[in-house]
């Protein structure tokens, strides 16, 4: 058995390989350094993957992060391509010095979407998270259809879910921290919040909590 073979060698070279496609058939795709871990915290929140520029040094150099949860690979090869061309749109966005999302990258506005649609993705609307929901289409599918089929050899396991954490997340005396898509932020009370949305009168999106 080479190392290869094992769990881990076909899972990262599984998706390396699809990185690798997908900067092939779109350049401004940035080159990352692959991580594999935990995607849930013991909370509600599942991460299914996230893209962080500028987080590992090699000399002089900076380089991007992808990062992808292991609790996803449930989902099976397609949902995987659906998340690293989720993953490769920021990237995308980065090269190119666009803001594509705010509220600490959880509100995907409409440069994401357009981003988003150009590596193929089809992207519906989240209430809470922007143009967020990645499906990937059936001329996706047939464009990276050999990665599908290696991701499908490579999926032969997947990270247990972390158990609930019990009592959830409390407020502060402060109240609660809330930002809008143009990045203003304003701290009230939860009661307050939960009462009636909160709109910014510069951008005209809701105030949501960080994490909502």
């Amino acid at each position: 058995m080479t190392d290869s073979d094992t769990i881990t060698g076909l899972l990262v070279t599984a998706i390396e390989n699809t990185w690798a496609t997908i900067r092939a058939h779109h350049p401004d795709v940035p080159e990352v350094v692959l991580t594999v871990g935990a995607g849930s915290t013991g909370t509600s929140e599942m991460t299914l993957g996230h893209f962080a520029p500028n987080r590992w040094i090699r000399g002089e150099y900076e380089l991007h992060e992808l990062f992808v949860g292991g609790e996803g690979l449930q989902h099976g090869p397609i949902d995987v391509l659906g998340t690293l061309l989720h993953e490769a749109a920021h990237g995308l966005a980065v090269t190119r010095g666009i803001k594509d999302t705010s509220r600490q990258g959880r509100w995907h506005n409409e440069r994401y979407r357009t981003v988003g649609e150009e590596l193929g993705l089809t992207l519906t609307h989240h209430p809470k998270l922007g143009w967020s929901i990645t499906t990937v289409p059936d001329h996706t599918r047939a464009l990276y259809r050999d990665q599908l089929e290696e991701l499908a050899f490579a999926l032969v396991a997947y990270r247990r879910r972390e158990p609930n954490r019990k009592g959830g997340r409390r407020s502060n005396n402060n109240g609660l921290s809330a930002e809008c898509e143009c990045g203003r932020r304003i701290r009230v009370s939860q009661s307050v919040l939960e009462a009636a949305p909160i709109y910014c009168g510069s951008c005209g999106t809701g105030f949501a909590v960080d994490g909502s």
